[in-house]
């Protein structure tokens, strides 16, 4: 008789070629009735990364440092910080986060004092929120590529604010007090299981506390194995031209890059060269 050879000790899934394509976690296979092994463990480690990244606190002497100089004249980044005193605070109270603590106000306050005070375009404000690793990968890249965009144009910039155990609504506060026209928040997102590092990025036109989500443009997964500096600067320099042409922001205010992209296609000019597979 002959002899008959074993089973796989991993059953594949129809599904494999379609891996190549997205990160997330599809077509594992099985063993038994089971995850296979290595399947398993790849997903408590990208469980334990994203733990990771929201407890990680944000080095913001680092980050400041990173940052010094992005911009021609300006100068050094602002420290601050929200009115959740410590991490475990910031994780049990959400509205915390959206406000800054005294000090932290009065700073700002400081800048302000005067005849003389500075009246500024534009405020970036970068906030540690869920991923201060996505803050500490991204952060500096972005604002290199951002404020040499708007280098060509007359933006005034304020000083670069830093945020610790903020959410993205502290940033309406910041712009508040430095007297900005606008906002523009970049903000750690809630980790994924296949991205830990992912930032986004909100703009708010005359930024005042209270504002809600339907009053931010949100632009999202900023991070090199998602939406690229080149493309999410392209995207956020149009709403911000746009925004401050006609006074607004929101969802009044719409992201119409894809038809300038699509007029590229092909032409190799800028990040619209290559469609998204997924469109018709």
């Amino acid at each position: 008789m002959a002899d008959h050879e074993a089973p796989p000790i991993v059953v594949p899934n129809a599904w494999q070629s379609l891996r190549s394509l997205t990160a997330a976690r599809i077509a594992l296979g099985r063993s038994g009735v089971s995850l296979p092994t290595t399947a398993q463990l790849e997903f408590q480690l990208a469980h334990a990364r994203a733990r990771d990244a929201v407890h990680l606190p944000l080095d913001t002497a680092q980050l400041g440092q990173a940052l010094q100089g992005i911009a021609p004249g300006q100068p050094e980044p602002i420290v601050l910080a929200s009115a959740a005193a410590d991490r475990f605070t910031y994780l049990q109270r959400p509205d915390l986060g959206r406000r800054l603590n005294e000090a932290s106000r009065q700073k700002l306050q400081a800048l302000r004092t005067g005849a003389s005070a500075p009246a500024y375009d534009l405020a970036l404000v970068v906030v540690d929120g869920l991923s201060a690793l996505a803050i500490a990968q991204n952060a500096a890249p972005f604002l290199q590529a951002l404020t040499q965009r708007l280098s060509e144009e007359d933006w005034s910039l304020a000083p670069v604010s830093i945020v610790t155990q903020g959410r993205v609504a502290v940033g309406d506060e910041v712009g508040e007090l430095l007297g900005a026209k606008a906002v523009v928040v970049l903000v750690g997102e809630r980790p994924g299981l296949s991205a830990p590092d992912s930032m986004g990025l909100y703009l708010s036109w005359a930024p005042r506390v209270g504002l809600t989500d339907a009053q931010r443009n949100c632009i999202s997964n900023v991070r090199p194995e998602g939406l690229s500096v080149t493309e999410a600067t392209y995207k956020l320099h149009y709403l911000l031209r746009e925004s401050r042409r006609r006074q607004l922001s929101g969802v009044d205010l719409k992201d119409e890059t894809g038809d300038a992209l699509e007029a590229n296609e092909g032409a190799g000019k800028g990040p619209g060269a290559s469609r998204n597979f997924l469109l018709p």
